[in-house]
């Protein structure tokens, strides 16, 4: 198919603004960029209550923005909670960049979501994103009941390298014994370093996401050369998929990352893992953020928040 015609009206005004490729700018440029790109979230929804705080890590406090939503009263019983872990290449991104679509995600699924700031790179570089996804998770599991959560309702998922993330942490829960997950939402995840699918090559010139600049993640994100064999950083690299959780995994039509999204769903299937992949035609990297400015992107949101309501109940 070609590009949805919105998706086309959107790069086409993008272009006219004449922005330099973003492998060509620096990471404080990069990190403005992320910031001007949430504009295409809309306008943030309207919550039950919105609480700042921050999770144990191994390297310190990891901010975390819990989104509660509305509910029949105050005497509600606890609320299922979903992670989300933000994208952004590991090295832009936080908490801000996201808040609309996990403000959406809350309202829409019934769900807490609690938001993580993972460390970035290149100030910390891997594993050290990972540590803290997971350590996140575990806070979650114990903690969430007193943000009015339920820790044992438990989800996590994320979009781009907060995909990865979500996938590492549902197997570093099944290795280490916990927390209990019951769903991953995986939204065009980066899975595999060295993918050279079809996708890739057909894409590396983006729209939006270029080869380029995923070298560009990766060069700030890896503290060596052979850390993507490391299933904490490409999570395809896994033999043994059996026993996660249920999974949802999202992929865009006109996104590197298309083939090795659907490769892991498809995996995961093999493994015996109940997984839904939901291909999305027309689509960019990055469009899962863009539901004030794309119909499908909402379409989207709204079958994933669905997802999560139906796993977390």
């Amino acid at each position: 198919m070609p590009l949805h015609p919105q998706v086309e009206a959107l790069l086409t005004q993008m272009a006219e603004q004449g922005m330099p490729s973003p492998e060509s700018m620096t990471v404080d440029q990069n990190r403005a960029l992320i910031g001007e790109l949430a504009d295409l979230a809309g306008e943030p929804e309207e919550l039950a209550r919105v609480t700042d705080t921050t999770a144990p890590g191994p390297g310190g406090d990891i901010p975390i923005r819990v989104y509660v939503p509305h509910g029949p009263g105050e005497e509600q019983a606890p609320l299922p909670t979903l992670v989300y872990y933000h994208g952004g290449g590991w090295v832009i991104g936080d908490i801000d960049s996201h808040d609309a679509v996990c403000r959406a995600l809350a309202n829409r699924s019934g769900a807490v979501v609690a938001s993580v700031h993972y460390r970035l790179a290149p100030e910390h570089r891997f594993p050290a994103a990972v540590d803290d996804a997971y350590a996140a998770a575990v806070w979650a599991a114990e903690k969430i009941g007193d943000f009015g959560g339920d820790g044992s309702r438990l989800a996590v998922g994320g979009d781009s390298a907060g995909g990865n993330l979500a996938a590492v942490v549902a197997q570093l829960a099944r290795t280490r014994g916990g927390p209990d997950l019951r769903f991953q939402l995986l939204v065009y995840p980066a899975v595999d370093r060295h993918d050279d699918s079809p996708s890739m090559r057909e894409n590396a010139l983006g729209p939006l996401l270029s080869r380029g600049w995923m070298e560009w993640f990766y060069g700030w994100y890896q503290a060596g050369p052979d850390d993507g064999l490391d299933p904490r950083m490409s999570p395809a690299r896994t033999e043994d998929l059996s026993g996660l959780p249920p999974a949802m995994v999202i992929t865009a039509e006109f996104d590197p990352l298309r083939d090795q999204g659907a490769a892991y769903a498809g995996r995961l299937t093999e493994a015996g893992v109940a997984t839904e992949h939901v291909p999305c035609d027309g689509m960019i990297h990055g469009f899962f953020q863009m539901v004030g400015a794309l119909d499908p992107a909402r379409e989207t949101l709204d079958r994933a928040a669905a997802a999560v309501r139906t796993a977390l109940v």
